[in-house]
C-alpha cells in the first residue's frame, strides 16, 4: 500500500517537472520568434534606407 502511494507521488512530481520544462521551452520559442521578426524588420529598414540613397 505504501509503495503504491510513493510511486504515485513520484509520478506526480515528475509530471509537474516535465510540464514546467515545457512551459519554459514554449516561452523561449515565443521569444525567439519575436526576435526573428524584429531582426527581419530591422534588415528591411536598412535595405529600404540603402535603396533610397
Amino acid at each position: 500500500m505504501m509503495s503504491k502511494k510513493l510511486t504515485a507521488g513520484a509520478a506526480l512530481v515528475l509530471t509537474v517537472f516535465a510540464l514546467s520544462s515545457c512551459g519554459n521551452t514554449i516561452r523561449g520559442v515565443g521569444q525567439d520568434a519575436a526576435n526573428t521578426v524584429n531582426a527581419t524588420q530591422d534588415a528591411a529598414g536598412r535595405v529600404e534606407g540603402a535603396a533610397a540613397r
